[in-house]
């Protein structure tokens, strides 16, 4: 062996720094994908969690309108922020394709049916609005002229 010549299993020991720039953009590209992936998963966490309020808060107020005689008409309100706006509307249901017997039958009858929608806007995560609505058919006391 000469002396100018180092033995193989010498010169092969440890990392270029060619291949420890290429490991560190592999790894930046990686983490960047993993960051992004997390960043939507918590938006999309986000934006289900004020779907599911507003879900919550549609069953809430058409609970209480329903609790209540129902009278045609509508109503609004909304939560103490004025982030969450809401309307429920009650109007007479007639079913279509009803025996015309029937029809002149139910006339007479003390109840009738009504339809009860319940409509809440909330914003959106990109910054525009959202709108749930639930819709639900009620039987109740029929209005008397007065």
């Amino acid at each position: 062996m000469r002396p100018d010549r180092r033995p193989a299993c010498i010169a092969a020991r440890g990392f270029s720094l060619l291949e420890v720039l290429v490991a560190f953009v592999i790894i930046a590209l990686v983490a960047t994908a993993i960051f992004r992936l997390f960043s939507g998963a918590l938006g999309n966490a986000s934006a289900a969690e004020e779907y599911s309020r507003a879900v919550l808060l549609a069953q809430s107020v058409q609970a209480e309108a329903i609790a209540t005689a129902l009278r045609e008409g509508t109503q609004t309100g909304g939560t103490e922020d004025g982030r969450v706006q809401w309307t429920v509307q009650v109007s007479p249901y007639d079913t279509p394709n009803l025996n015309p017997d029937i029809q002149r039958a139910s006339e007479f009858m003390p109840t009738r049916l009504y339809r009860v929608v319940t409509s809440i806007a909330f914003p959106a995560p990109n910054g525009g609005q959202r709108t749930v609505t639930l819709s639900t058919v009620r039987l109740g006391a029929k209005e008397t002229p007065q």
